[in-house]
């Protein structure tokens, strides 16, 4: 499998070139165009595992329902992916280690990947950022997206990052959700609200644009429906 990301920051796409009886897994809608002869399956989670309950973790999390999975005939193939909002794409490799993955920002995943929506308990709920994360393990190739560009954080010790900008983070990491500022009024009025504050040492990736300030600042300008 070979992956290229063509057209970014701004407005990514991603080819996947798959040799002969190659596999890779989607997310819902993600795909822009492929080879004829690629198959074409489609279950709610890993192609031969699908699992309802394991699909309904994951809508909760933000993703599709339905996983689609596309194998290459003998002679190969490849697929166009995209991004649904304007931004980067980024390929990242998973070698067992696992990743944790903020709801949305999954575009695709090698037939080794696995991709499982971990529980991170009520202190997402209260981020409004949602409630499941999506742990990914596994070996082979990841493909993710973001709203914006696509910048790394090394972290060692502690660091603060806003919620809507993560895209996803190493598992040594923990992490914990408290106000931004020095207190709660202040944090709110600044505009941030909660933060995540990270400890250990690890790897945070994060996204430049923050998909619900962006929405907020359309609203003035739509029509009530």
């Amino acid at each position: 499998m070979d992956i290229q990301i063509v057209h970014g920051p701004g407005n990514a796409a991603a080819r996947v070139a798959l040799d002969g009886g190659e596999t890779v897994t989607t997310e819902g809608g993600a795909m822009i165009a492929m080879s004829s002869d690629l198959t074409v399956t489609t279950t709610t989670h890993k192609k031969g595992k699908g699992g309802i309950l394991k699909a309904a973790k994951r809508l909760l999390g933000g993703e599709s329902f339905f996983l689609n999975h596309y194998e290459a005939g003998s002679q190969g193939g490849e697929i166009w992916l995209s991004t649904p909002l304007p931004g980067d794409m980024k390929t990242m490799e998973i070698d067992g280690a696992k990743l944790i993955v903020q709801a949305g920002s999954f575009v695709a995943a090698a037939h080794g990947v696995d991709v499982d929506t971990g529980w991170q308990g009520f202190k997402n709920l209260l981020s409004g950022e949602g409630l499941f994360w999506l742990s990914v393990g596994g070996q082979g190739s990841l493909v993710v997206n973001s709203f914006g560009a696509i910048y790394p954080i090394d972290v060692d010790g502690e660091y603060i990052v806003d919620s809507g900008h993560i895209i996803a983070f190493d598992e040594t990491l923990d992490f914990k959700l408290s106000k931004a500022g020095s207190s709660w009024l202040h944090s709110f009025l600044g505009g941030e609200g909660m933060v995540c504050r990270f400890h250990g040492k690890g790897r945070v990736w994060c996204q430049s644009h923050h998909p619900k300030s962006f929405g907020m600042s359309l609203r003035p300008f739509l029509k009530p429906a």
